[in-house]
């Protein structure tokens, strides 16, 4: 069982990296390499420092859905993180350039975002199936998603992504909300474009073989946590595809078939 010590060190390593953009050693040599929940216990400590400089919780992601993302990373399982409101750069879409001052190595996926219209916590694990989620969607939307890792090089194992809070960085929604009588997620078609130049393709069924599917595995894992998702959370449920660099100055646009195009630019 990892230690209390091991854990805060971990989080103190992970919060230096992110303030100062200097990417740091792994932790997995603190909390190992199979202590779950020792690196959910650190990513914990990570969001609590950031609530407590006066962020919210605005939703949950879930990372390496896809067996393209989970053979870029060398994982074999999905993971769950916590989106922020400062990560929250969805005024992209207007046109403004968005800042990469807060990234350390960022990386860009295209993925289908949900927005919960109830709550997801029954009393009963048995209660959360997929019927039941797909009732729980107010609107599918479009989204970015900018991964990022404080650990050098992505050189990274399960736990110390989980720890890092799911390699988080910022995350971009679009406006274009469907209903999902209008739009079977599983189906999507995508395409990502980084100054014209196709980087990366995929299917909603490469998602879990259903993003839907995707956000009922994080209903569960929430529902174990004891940290139900909630009304009005943005579930961002995993990539389509493979994460691909950018630099600054780019232009990145994401086609997921049944939404307008979301096209984005960073800042120089």
């Amino acid at each position: 069982m990892t230690s209390h010590d091991a854990i805060s060190a971990a989080v103190e390593r992970l919060a230096h990296a992110q303030e100062t953009r200097v990417p740091c050693a792994p932790v997995r040599d603190l909390i190992g390499t199979h202590d779950l929940a020792a690196a959910y216990a650190v990513q914990q400590g990570l969001v609590q420092r950031r609530l407590a400089g006066g962020v919210t919780v605005v939703g949950r992601k879930i990372g390496a859905t896809s067996e393209a993302v989970q053979r870029q990373l060398g994982v074999d399982q999905p993971d769950f993180g916590y989106l922020l409101s400062d990560m929250d750069v969805s005024h992209g879409v207007d046109g403004t350039p968005i800042s990469m001052r807060t990234l350390v190595q960022p990386r860009v996926e295209a993925e289908v975002a949900f927005v919960l219209g109830t709550d997801i916590a029954p009393d009963d694990e048995a209660d959360i199936t997929l019927d039941n989620v797909r009732a729980a969607v107010d609107v599918a939307l479009p989204a970015l998603e900018i991964v990022d890792s404080r650990i050098a090089d992505w050189k990274i194992g399960f736990t110390d992504t989980v720890a890092d809070n799911a390699s988080s960085g910022l995350f971009v929604v679009g406006r274009d909300g469907r209903k999902l009588d209008d739009l079977e997620p599983r189906d999507v078609v995508m395409s990502l474009t980084i100054n014209g130049e196709e980087r990366s393709a995929g299917t909603g069924a490469a998602c879990l073989g259903d993003p839907l599917e995707a956000l009922r595995w994080l209903a569960v894992q929430a529902w174990r946590f004891g940290d139900p998702l909630r009304a009005g959370h943005l579930i961002l449920s995993g990539a389509l595809g493979p994460f691909v660099p950018f630099a600054p100055g780019d232009r990145v646009a994401a086609s997921i078939s049944g939404f307008e195009p979301l096209i984005v630019e960073f800042e120089e």
